[in-house]
């Protein structure tokens, strides 16, 4: 890879020839990005005849201000050489493009409504400096943790002033940089969770979808840019429902195929991907959303996914709306301020202290954590709404929802990731930086973080989780596990993840019946599917066409056994039943036929033994080697000394001659008796 991708985490900018081409998209840093007021979030009210229309010109604004930061990062030589290069040549063009769009907006609600006025005030935009945000200082709690990551990044910069990466950083040259990170540990507590009380709703219902280990990723968003390719600009990790991209209906949705162990849960879970910044190139190093658009670098597939619903601590929850959308946080918070930002980052054992607007440098044994609290509290009416927030709300720090609104389940979404703190004195050469996928202009930063929901639990699960939420009880497939460990607690999210023990059962003693091997724990059994050992290098999941290093690394195909020997029909309680099934039968549901995986080996495998779960070969790989041994096990008929040796193999090879000895004797018997006749 390029040698210099390093040095960018640290390095001011200076343009010119030293400035490495990433990921093969010619993307150069100026050290500045592109400022453009946000439409979308001004439009609160489209009649819903228009908003199809409305969406794909919202869609074409974010589409120019892309091309317009590419144009920009590229033109660093030419903006020292002329001071108005960037207002002639990006900045006023695109403010006519944008007025352009503007007035279709107009005239597509003007046609079905009140025509909006102001909106031509949105189209101009500036070019600022890409290190610093506006309106920022309001991203952590009383300004927590946020001066260690400030004089890391300067300190940072100083070193590499001069050295030609460009004061964006990053693989790509947009970020992130050195500012951008704090040791959690200089962070003081700052999480206040309100007290319930009153007719409070304190049950919880946990549903557990995985970690994206089949790799199902795209940049589109149907919620915000439905119809529309690559409407996110950048990836997203996506759980739960299997059909979603830009341009499924919600028929498709409810038809899909679900990685939920509760196959009644066949709701949308999705945020960006995280990638670290080592020089890899991924699946999309060559695709818009992905390294054309400045997202560059090694896709890390999360450690743990935990999908908790809880209540109201005031008052009991309501049902949720099938196919309600929420997204929470704001992508554009970079540029638009922090007044929708939702941004939570953390470390494992340090959860009482979250950060806003910085990524954390967690110690070594923690594990980074990003979490999202969703909006709580519905209108009563509306699944959506135009601007995609307006229709639910956030309670207040007491736990009161909105004049109108009333609380339903808040989604509470931790993402665990087994990432290295960066080595920011060396500019990631050591360790790697990391970042989230981001808009190109918004530079990587971590308060752009933000996660979407689609609601399609059927409705006699949303049920359960109600009666669960408001009794105070905890249910739920996902229940149980992927708590948050407590304050200072050193963190052991996954000790389950391998249950190598009862896998040797059979090889220990010959008194044990073959059937031992059946006996592989239930509980942990949904552990391993979340927390694959093979993607940790967060390159796994059998992303298709995925151009990591040259190590197979849990990516190439699984063992399988050979096409003209197929599997034997399991009987209920056999041995074959553990090795490659048993693990991943919980995210069979990928599976084309989801209803037959759990009866073939638990989905992994189809008549024909080709791979229908979706799980990606690393996870099949992950799960199976400690059990493969199991399929050679001979039937349970099979005398159980073989192959144990010591007194059974004595006995076994003795037999034959004491038989011959009775026979001798029994000849020398009646050999006696004929000469006494």
């Amino acid at each position: 890879m390029a040698a210099n991708v390093y040095a960018s985490a640290t390095d001011g900018g200076s343009g010119g020839d030293s400035a490495a081409t990433r990921s093969g998209t010619g993307v150069r840093t100026a050290g500045a990005t592109i400022d453009c007021p946000d439409v979308g979030s001004k439009l609160t009210s489209v009649p819903e005849q228009a908003r199809g229309e409305v969406d794909k010109e919202l869609a074409l604004l974010d589409e120019q201000i892309a091309k317009a930061y590419q144009q920009l990062s590229e033109s660093a030589r030419q903006m020292q050489q002329d001071p108005g290069f960037a207002d002639n040549t990006i900045v006023n063009p695109l403010k006519e493009k944008r007025g352009a769009t503007l007035d279709r907006i107009a005239i597509a609600i003007d046609r079905v409504g009140d025509r909006p006025e102001g909106l031509e005030a949105l189209a101009a935009c500036t070019v600022q400096d890409g290190n610093q945000a506006p309106a920022q200082g309001e991203g952590q709690d009383g300004g927590a943790g946020e001066q260690p990551g400030q004089e890391q990044g300067q300190a940072g910069q100083e070193q590499g002033n001069g050295q030609g990466q460009g004061a964006n950083g990053g693989q790509a040259g947009n970020g992130p940089v050195a500012a951008d990170f704090a040791d959690i540990k200089s962070v003081q507590p700052n999480v206040n969770d309100p007290r319930p009380q009153g007719d409070a709703s304190r049950g919880s219902f946990a549903t557990s979808c995985g970690v994206n280990e089949n790799g199902l990723f795209n940049s589109d968003n149907i919620i915000a840019a439905p119809g529309v390719t690559n409407g996110a600009h950048h990836f997203h990790d996506y759980v739960g429902n299997q059909a979603n991209n830009a341009f499924a209906s919600d028929q498709d949705l409810a038809n899909a195929e679900t990685s939920c162990d509760d196959q009644g849960d066949k709701s949308s879970y999705y945020w960006p991907v995280v990638r670290l910044q080592n020089g890899t190139q991924e699946q999309d190093a060559n695709k818009p959303g992905g390294g054309i658009e400045g997202n560059a670098g090694e896709i890390v597939t999360p450690k743990q996914v935990t999908l908790t619903f809880v209540g109201n601590p005031r008052e009991k929850v309501t049902a949720m709306p099938r196919l309600l959308r929420i997204i929470t946080g704001d992508a554009k918070s970079f540029v638009n301020g922090p007044a929708n930002a939702n941004a939570s980052w953390s470390c494992t054992g340090f959860e009482d202290r979250q950060l806003k607007d910085k990524y954390p440098l967690c110690p070594q044994g923690s594990d980074v954590v990003r979490t999202f609290k969703f909006q709580s509290c519905w209108d009563g009416r509306n699944i959506d709404s135009a601007n995609h927030r307006t229709h639910v709300a956030f309670s207040d720090a007491a736990g009161n929802c909105p004049s109108g609104f009333r609380p339903i389940p808040q989604l509470v979404q931790r993402i665990v990731y087994d990432i290295d703190a960066p080595s920011l004195d060396d500019g990631g050469r050591t360790a790697p930086l990391f970042a989230v996928d981001s808009f190109p202009e918004q530079l990587h930063k971590p308060g752009t973080d933000h996660g979407d929901f689609i609601n399609i639990f059927d409705e006699d699960l949303m049920g359960e989780m109600v009666d669960c939420i408001n009794d105070g009880r905890t249910c739920g497939a996902g229940a149980g596990g992927g708590q948050n460990p407590g304050p200072g607690e050193e963190p052991q999210e996954e000790p389950t993840k391998t249950p190598e023990a009862p896998q040797e059962e059979p090889t220990k003693t010959p008194e044990a019946p073959q059937e031992e091997p059946t006996k592989t724990p239930e509980a942990p059994q949904e552990q391993p599917t979340k927390t694959p050992d093979a993607p940790q290098n967060g390159n796994g999941g059998g992303k298709p066409g995925d151009q990591g290093d040259d190590s197979d690394d849990g990516k190439g195909e699984a063992a399988k056994p050979p096409a003209d020997k197929p599997n034997p029909e399991p009987e209920p309680g056999d041995a074959s039943t553990a090795p490659g099934g048993a693990q991943p039968e919980v995210k069979a549901t990928a599976s084309a036929d989801g209803g037959n995986a759990a009866e073939q080996g638990g989905g992994s495998k189809n008549g024909d033994d080709e791979d229908t779960d979706g799980l990606g070969d690393s996870q099949a790989v992950g799960q199976a080697t400690s059990a493969a041994p199991t399929p050679s096990v001979p039937s349970r008929t099979e005398p159980q000394a073989v192959g144990e040796g010591g007194l059974a193999d004595t006995g076994a090879q003795l037999w034959p001659a004491a038989a011959g000895a009775v026979l001798v004797i029994a000849g020398f018997v009646v050999l006696r008796r004929v000469r006494r006749g």
